[in-house]
């Protein structure tokens, strides 16, 4: 038995994955996994509560030298601490990020379907969103993007990689042809990456910014310890920005605005890629072999819905257009089975007939839910 395998309780703790329905329904839905925490990390937590202060926090040394150990051992990217900023949080590090480098009314370009926040952050700075959707088969279409891209002034191009609801994990060659895209039109890029070391099948995670000097002097790249450990609660992430000018005009947005990181996200982020990495290849392991499973239980007990194996992240993208809950799988699923997942079309217009199943829970509340979809399906 795998000690991911435990059933932990986690209603009435205040977290958002078990509060949003009520009880009777199994939350399948946001990106976070239902998994205790990596006892080193812990470990760490309970040594600064030792001490009696918890006042404002700063980044230590260590910290940003063990994101760039980090960087280096997984990607093979050599950045400096100096290249580093500590930011609360991804989502508002991308959306003052696009205030940093869009020009008053210009265009972001998304790859639809994506991440709900991503959809909202263009409306959210004064900016237009251009979608570029990607292949029926989930892959980049370069002419669709190259469009866009023309058409966003000067704008940026708003990257999820891994992406998030589909699971790709970009090749180098469509970074390449990205990148390239970008740099042609001018356009700045801001990369969300922050299930970037949940990589099935030994892929390995390649950073925009890593393939060239001219693509990172164009970059705002943003990542997080909070998937991979479990840990989003803490709200800690990091921006790499090698170019020092983007870097000082990035940190100038984010004064008095997202310049101060919990202390205690702070402590575990440190922990995680310090002492971590042992507890991150198991979960990996298990996240694999729950994927797998899942797979296999759509094809052979949901009929009419269909799964694309996803190359990253703990996230399913289930088509359920050919099923009896294709009208609106969401609410069917809901209603019906008593499973709570997220429904398709806030992903972009792509996501009709589609929703996100999270896979990041003990084996038997995947059981669980895949039963009781099948159930539904049955009777429907």
């Amino acid at each position: 038995m795998s000690v991911f395998d435990e059933v932990i309780d986690r209603r009435g703790t205040g977290c958002s994955k078990w509060s949003r329905y009520e009880p009777d329904v199994l939350p399948m839905w946001v990106a976070d996994m239902d998994f205790a925490v990596a006892a080193p990390i812990l470990q760490a937590l309970r040594a600064r509560l030792d001490h009696p202060v918890l006042g404002y926090g700063v980044s230590q040394t260590g910290l940003k030298q063990q994101i760039v150990l980090w960087l280096e051992a997984q990607y093979g990217w050599r950045v400096t601490p100096e290249d580093i900023l500590m930011l609360p949080g991804v989502v508002p590090g991308f959306n003052l990020a696009l205030r940093t480098v869009c020009a008053p009314g210009a265009g972001v370009v998304v790859q639809t379907p994506v991440y709900p926040p991503m959809l909202k952050a263009p409306e959210n700075g004064g900016l237009r969103r251009l979608d570029a959707p990607l292949t029926a088969d989930d892959r980049v279409d370069l002419d669709v993007l190259g469009a866009a891209l023309r058409a966003a002034g000067q704008g940026a191009f708003l990257l999820c990689n891994p992406h998030n609801p589909t699971g790709r994990a970009f090749t180098r060659d469509e970074l390449q042809s990205m990148a390239a895209a970008c740099l042609s039109a001018g356009v700045a890029i801001v990369s969300d990456e922050i299930h970037c070391d949940l990589l099935f099948e030994g892929r390995r995670h390649i950073p925009i910014a890593s393939l060239a000097p001219a693509v990172a002097a164009r970059t705002i790249t943003l990542m997080s310890a909070g998937k991979t450990w479990n840990i989003a609660g803490l709200n800690a992430c990091w921006a790499v920005v090698t170019d020092p000018a983007l870097r000082a005009r990035f940190a100038a947005v984010l004064a008095g605005v997202a310049d101060h990181v919990n202390i205690l996200g702070l402590i575990a982020t440190e922990a995680a890629l310090a002492e971590g990495a042992a507890w991150r290849n198991d979960v990996l392991a298990y996240l694999q072999a729950n994927r797998d499973w899942l797979a296999d239980a759509v094809a052979s007990r949901l009929p009419g819905v269909t799964m694309r194996l996803p190359e990253a992240t703990y996230l399913a993208w289930l088509d359920c257009r050919g099923s009896a809950a294709a009208a609106d799988p969401h609410r069917f699923f809901l209603e019906k089975a008593r499973v709570g997942m997220n429904p398709g079309p806030d992903f972009g217009p792509p996501g009709a007939g589609f929703v996100r199943f999270n896979f990041g829970c003990p084996r038997a509340l995947l059981e669980d839910g895949v039963g009781r979809m099948a159930r539904a399906l049955a009777e429907a």
